[in-house]
C-alpha cells in the first residue's frame, strides 16, 4: 500500500514539475517575442509560445495542458486591460494548440516529421487552421473591451494569426527537432566541416538582411543546402534563423520595410517567413521520404539476392538414388533387366525380396 502511494506522489510530483517547465518556457519565449511587437505591445509577427504549446502537448500529451494555461495566463496578465479580458485571451491561446494537437493525431502526424503528408499536416492543419482560434478571440477580445477600435480588428487578427502560426512553422520542427536528436556516429570530418560552414553561411546572410540593403532572398540557398544536406535538423534552425533575421529588419524598418505602412510591411514580411518556413519543411520532408524509400528498396534487394542463393544452393545439392531413378526415362526403364527397374525404384535389395516379373500386356489378335 505504501509503496503504491509513493508511486502515486512521485508521478504526480513528475506531472507538476512537467506543468510548471513548460509554463516557464511559454512565459519566457513570450517575453522573447514581445521584443518585437508591432500592435498594442502584445501582437507580434512571431510567437514563439505557440510553437512551444504545440510542441509540447505532441511530445507529452493532452495532459501538460495545465502548463499551456499557465504560462498564457501568466504572459497576458500584465498585458491585457481587464480580468475577464485576460481570461478569455488565456483561453484562446490554450484551445489553439489543444485544436492544432488534436487535427495532427487525427491526421496521423508523425513526430519525426520524415514524410510529405507529415510537413502538410504541420503548416495547413496545426498552423493555420488550429491557430484560427487564438487569433479570433484574441483580436474579438481587444475589441470588445474597448481597447482596439473597430477598424482595426481585421490588421490585428492578421498579425496575430499569422505571428501564432509562424511560431508553429518555425518552433514547432525545431523543438521535434531537438527532443529526437542523437549524436551521430562514424560521421567523416567533412561532414562536419560543411555543418560550421553552414552555420557560418547563416550568420552572414542575417548580417547582410539586417542591413539597409533589401536582400532577404539570400535565405533561400542557405535554407536548401540545409534540407538537402541536413534534412529537418538542418533546415528547421536555419528557418527560424532566417525568419528571425527578417523580423528584425522588419521592427527596424530597414531593406524592403523601409518607408511602408504596417499593413504592408506585415503582408511581406509574414509572405516572406510562410515562404521561408514551407520551402524548408516541405523539401526536407521529400528529401527524407526518397531517402527512407531507397532504404526500403536496399533492403528489399538485399533479401531477395539472399533468397536467390538459397534457392541456387539447394539446387546443386546430391540427389538420392530413388529421385535419379525418378528422373529415368521410360525407354531407358524399359531397357534395363528385369528386376533392375524395382531396385532402382524401391531400393530393396533383390536377396531380400523375391524378384518379381513384369507383365507385359499380350498383343491383341
Amino acid at each position: 500500500m505504501d509503496r503504491a502511494r509513493q508511486e502515486r506522489l512521485r508521478r504526480s510530483g513528475a506531472a507538476a514539475l512537467e506543468i510548471c517547465v513548460i509554463a516557464a518556457l511559454y512565459v519566457g519565449s513570450a517575453k522573447a517575442g514581445l521584443l518585437q511587437q508591432l500592435v498594442r505591445g502584445q501582437v507580434t509577427p512571431l510567437w514563439p509560445p505557440s510553437g512551444i504549446a504545440v510542441a509540447s502537448l505532441l511530445l507529452r500529451g493532452r495532459r501538460v495542458w495545465p502548463g499551456i494555461a499557465l504560462g498564457a495566463f501568466l504572459t497576458n496578465v500584465t498585458l491585457g486591460p481587464s480580468l475577464p479580458a485576460v481570461l478569455a485571451i488565456t483561453a484562446g491561446n490554450t484551445l489553439a494548440p489543444l485544436c492544432s494537437y488534436a487535427l495532427l493525431r487525427r491526421a496521423g502526424f508523425h513526430n519525426e516529421l520524415n514524410r510529405l503528408w507529415d510537413a502538410l499536416a504541420l503548416i495547413f492543419l496545426g498552423a493555420f487552421t488550429g491557430m484560427l482560434v487564438s487569433a479570433t478571440t484574441g483580436s474579438g477580445t481587444l475589441m470588445f473591451a474597448g481597447v482596439l477600435h473597430p477598424g482595426g480588428f481585421w490588421p490585428t487578427w492578421w498579425v496575430w494569426w499569422t505571428g501564432d502560426a509562424m511560431g508553429v512553422l518555425v518552433v514547432t520542427p525545431v523543438l521535434l527537432v531537438l527532443h529526437s536528436v542523437r549524436r551521430p556516429k562514424d560521421v567523416p570530418p567533412w561532414r562536419w566541416a560543411e555543418g560550421l560552414l553552414l552555420v557560418a553561411a547563416t550568420v552572414g546572410v542575417g548580417l547582410v538582411e539586417a542591413g539597409s540593403t533589401p536582400l532577404l532572398f539570400l535565405g533561400y540557398p542557405l535554407l536548401i543546402w540545409a534540407a538537402f544536406r541536413f534534412q529537418l535538423a538542418g533546415a528547421a534552425p536555419c528557418a527560424l534563423a532566417v525568419s528571425t533575421y527578417a523580423i528584425i529588419s522588419a521592427t527596424r524598418r530597414a531593406g524592403p520595410f523601409a518607408g511602408r505602412d504596417l499593413l504592408t510591411n506585415m503582408i511581406t514580411l509574414q509572405a516572406f517567413n510562410g515562404s521561408a518556413a514551407l520551402t524548408a519543411l516541405m523539401l526536407a520532408a521529400v528529401i527524407s521520404e526518397r531517402n527512407q524509400t531507397q532504404r526500403e528498396i536496399v533492403r528489399a534487394c538485399g533479401q531477395l539476392a539472399g533468397m536467390a542463393a538459397k534457392i541456387a544452393t539447394s539446387s546443386h545439392s546430391p540427389k538420392s538414388p530413388n529421385r535419379e531413378a525418378e528422373k529415368l526415362p521410360d525407354d531407358a526403364v524399359e531397357k534395363l533387366p528385369d528386376g533392375e527397374d524395382e531396385k532402382l525404384l524401391d531400393g530393396e535389395d533383390e536377396k531380400t525380396e523375391p524378384r518379381r516379373q513384369r507383365q507385359r500386356p499380350s498383343p491383341r489378335p
